[in-house]
């Protein structure tokens, strides 16, 4: 509502809006075929979001419905879906996504993302059947990159889907990432005011760190060093090895600049609040790897930030801790 209907409101009315900040949601990589250690799916996605949300984003839901198929996701506490987007359905199905950054697009004569996101996952057995649900009445709201992998094919697909344009790119041996970056310039033209020159925001100093973290790992790429992926700290810009607003693993409460392309400002107490990974077995079992807080494994501690950091106070009623945590396996024995 904030992020697509207001702006799309006051757009209306005003001849000069502001430019939309749609905030950058995820790390996310698929990788298949000659990229991954067996050939298989290997799929991951850390959820960015303020700490005070993603210290509660800790559901892992297990539905066996009556009509569809059997479907596991994490969701915050009370999501009919995931929301950040991590889905594996028991037809094969493997879903992930990352927020399309400054946005601007909004119909509201159609159905929001939250019905059609469970619609797709509970009810399609194929990439094209996904893609199809997707599409019924999109009303613009949450706009992303949708990264798709049909785990009896081992085909993965980028979904980059915004209200005027759509693109579907598939592939049996490649991979593709995410880090809140369109792709393609009609897109980025009609629908944003992303500047993909600007190697200083966090979606293009991620776009280049998964480039040359993929890279260097071409045919070693597994669940395991997906989840490595997912903790990892290097900034592409600053060149060093400091968790901040540019690295995969977010953690913006240590940045100096924040992001503000995504609506975030210096020192915000966001980033990477969880992390999930699975691979074409463990899906096939609908099992999946997961962490709750930052992807690496270090601590926040709310009170010694806010003592730092006192303009935040305002959250200090709820906001709390993250302990350094481990990756733990979900699914059925």
């Amino acid at each position: 509502m904030s992020w697509y209907y207001v702006p799309w409101l006051d757009s209306k009315d005003n001849p000069d809006p502001p430019d939309p900040t749609p905030p950058g949601h995820c790390s996310a990589i698929a990788a298949t075929g000659s990229w991954t250690t067996d050939g298989q799916i290997v799929m991951a996605h850390n959820n960015w979001v303020e700490y005070v949300i993603g210290q509660r984003w800790n559901i892992i839901l297990n539905i066996v419905p009556e009509n569809g198929y059997r479907i596991i996701m994490d969701a915050l506490p009370g999501f009919i879906h995931s929301g950040d987007d991590f889905n594996i359905n028991s037809t094969g199905l493997i879903v992930t996504e990352t927020t399309i950054t400054q946005y601007k697009g909004f119909d509201p004569e159609g159905v929001a993302e939250f019905v059609r996101a469970r619609e797709a996952i509970q009810y399609s057995s194929s990439i094209d059947e996904w893609v199809a649900v997707m599409k019924e009445r999109n009303n613009g709201g949450y706009s992303n990159d949708w990264l798709i992998g049909d785990n009896k094919t081992g085909e993965i697909a980028r979904f980059e889907f915004g209200l005027e344009n759509q693109f579907l790119e598939r592939t049996n041996d490649g991979f593709f990432a995410g880090a809140n970056f369109p792709v393609h310039n009609k897109l980025i033209k009609e629908e944003t005011t992303y500047d993909s020159t600007i190697l200083s925001t966090s979606p293009n100093a991620r776009k280049l760190r998964w480039k040359q973290i993929i890279e260097e790992n071409k045919g070693l790429i597994d669940v395991r060093s997906a989840m490595k992926f997912m903790g990892d700290h290097y900034d592409t810009w600053r060149k060093t090895e400091k968790a901040g607003a540019l690295t995969l693993c977010g953690h913006l409460d240590e940045d100096e600049i924040g992001s503000p392309d995504m609506g975030w400002a210096s020192f915000n107490p966001a980033g990477a609040v969880q992390a999930k990974a699975t691979d074409g077995q463990l899906a096939s079992e609908m099992k999946l790897w997961a962490i709750i807080g930052h992807p690496c494994g270090e601590p926040f501690q709310s009170e010694e930030f806010l003592i730092a950091h006192p303009e935040y106070n305002f959250q200090k009623e709820f906001l709390r801790d993250m302990p350094g945590q481990v990756w733990t396996l979900f699914g059925e024995n």
